[in-house]
């Protein structure tokens, strides 16, 4: 079994709730709007990271990190991409198992045409009224299963 960790709109908070929830995966998807440099080599301490920049990832750092990204792990691929409304691909012809998502803050888990979209939301800073919330996915003889984790009140 792989466990990954599913994080996205830290906007430069690393929550300790979102580091207990993400100790002990394998690997670390950062949907962007990561906010400061710091937060990922925070997370590169727990697992290895896969990070791309979001909307407000504007800053000279933040262009280390691509606007969408292909990962392929434990025999899936997942796209990465901060705004699932910019995809410019047919994940599901193009091969896509996942689709992961940040920038509404709202945690989606969601299958289409046999793809899984997968918005952990927000694990940063609370807006609105929104859960502060990341996920994790399992992957085990071939079957995923995610999940999303309140951090609490925050």
């Amino acid at each position: 079994m792989l466990r990954l960790g599913i994080i996205s709109d830290t906007h430069g908070l690393l929550r300790p709730e979102a580091v207990r929830s993400l100790t002990g995966v394998d690997h670390i998807l950062h949907a962007g709007d990561i906010g400061r440099p710091e937060i990922v080599e925070q997370l590169r301490l727990i697992a290895p990271i896969t990070a791309i920049r979001g909307n407000i990832d504007t800053a000279d750092w933040a262009k280390a990190y691509p606007e969408t990204d292909t990962v392929h792990l434990e025999g899936r691929t997942f796209f990465l991409v901060h705004d699932v409304h910019d995809l410019t691909i047919d994940p599901a012809k193009a091969g896509i198992d996942v689709v992961i998502s940040g920038h509404s803050h709202r945690a989606r888990v969601e299958t289409v045409d046999g793809v899984l979209y997968l918005n952990p939301g927000s694990a940063g800073p609370r807006r609105f009224k929104l859960p502060i919330t990341l996920a994790t996915l399992d992957i085990s003889s071939g079957t995923l299963s995610p999940v999303i984790h309140d951090l609490g009140s925050g």
